[in-house]
């Protein structure tokens, strides 16, 4: 039983032994920074992702343009702006808690994760991935429009080298994404038996970010008025409430259930791998605690959006049996 246990959640084991390695040995995760490991692992994330991932089943989602736009200004636009204010008004210090849920907020849909909890949810797939797909390729113009406006907004100073980053996301993100989908026609049988392996490796690049940034931000935290507790309460109650304008927004915009099922939960979902990529190239120095919000958001959202998940399904079996006896 213990075994079953570990298995089921190794995960969030693997979470709690990464901190723990950061805090005793964080010449370990400094290591993986230093010499690019993590970059190598995201690439070859970006690059299974393209070979796996079914975009034909999505494109009749393209004529639901109400979808498009609710999904587009929810996640990149009105996530971001909430996000980072929210933290601004609930941690006066360190800054580094507030530019952590702002780059959160700019990250886009996860990939796997808002599709396999769809799933579990009896939800609309071929729109999740429509999310999925949408978000991860209008972010590489987002992000730094979204960054620059909100920080100067708000007086930050912080020189973000636009350019720099539309060019850093579009080699990291794009180009290997693009690349598996060019070569899936040729690999996509090859790799469709290893399914799980490919789950348990971007899984793997998740841990090994958590380990980076915890050894970047140990000293910090240690030293930091900021607890991790409360941290947690923070992102409980900002993924809450996304969760609910989201839903709110799909009966607005009258989805079905399957469809409601889909939008509300892959589109308050982040993704910590692009998120990671922002911190490293433009404010691990300056703001070296500021993946630790991502961090937690990753964590809070796994936990959530598995009970709302199984709530969804609940209500599609309910609804099932009730057009069965109609009928």
């Amino acid at each position: 039983m213990l075994k079953s246990m570990f298995v089921k959640n190794w995960f969030f084991v693997g979470i709690a032994v990464m901190v723990l390695t950061a805090f005793y040995l964080p010449g370990i995760g400094l290591f993986i920074k230093s010499y690019k490991v993590l970059n190598i692992a995201i690439f070859l994330g970006f690059l299974v992702t393209g070979l796996t991932l079914n975009t034909s089943s999505i494109l009749e989602q393209l004529k639901n343009v109400r979808v498009l736009l609710a999904a587009l200004l929810s996640s990149l636009f009105l996530f971001p702006a909430l996000a980072y204010f929210l933290a601004r008004l609930f941690f006066k210090a360190p800054p580094d808690i507030a530019m952590g849920a702002l780059i959160i907020g700019v990250a886009p849909a996860t990939v796997a994760s808002g599709t396999v909890m769809t799933a579990m949810a009896l939800g609309n797939v071929p729109l999740s991935l429509f999310i999925c797909v949408l978000t991860n390729f209008s972010c590489l113009l987002t992000i730094p429009l979204i960054l620059t406006q909100l920080l100067h907004f708000t007086g930050t100073s912080v020189d973000l080298p636009v350019a720099n980053m539309l060019f850093s996301l579009t080699l990291k993100v794009l180009v290997p994404t693009l690349t598996g989908q060019l070569l899936r026609p040729r690999l996509a049988l090859l790799i469709s038996p290893y399914k799980k392996q490919v789950s348990i490796f971007n899984q793997t690049i998740v841990l090994m970010i958590v380990l980076n940034a915890m050894s970047s931000a140990a000293d910090r935290l240690l030293g930091s008025d900021i607890t991790i507790l409360w941290l947690f309460v923070f992102m409980f109650g900002l993924h809450v409430l996304i969760l609910a304008i989201n839903y709110g927004l799909s009966r607005l915009i009258r989805l079905d259930l399957p469809s409601t099922a889909a939008f509300t939960i892959h589109v308050s979902q982040k993704t910590l791998t692009i998120s990671y990529i922002v911190w490293a190239e433009h404010f691990y120095h300056s703001h070296p605690m500021a993946l630790i919000p991502p961090i937690v958001y990753h964590l809070t959202q796994s936990v959530v959006d598995t009970w709302v998940a199984h709530r969804f399904r609940r209500a599609a079996e309910s609804h099932s049996v009730a057009m069965q006896l109609d009928a």
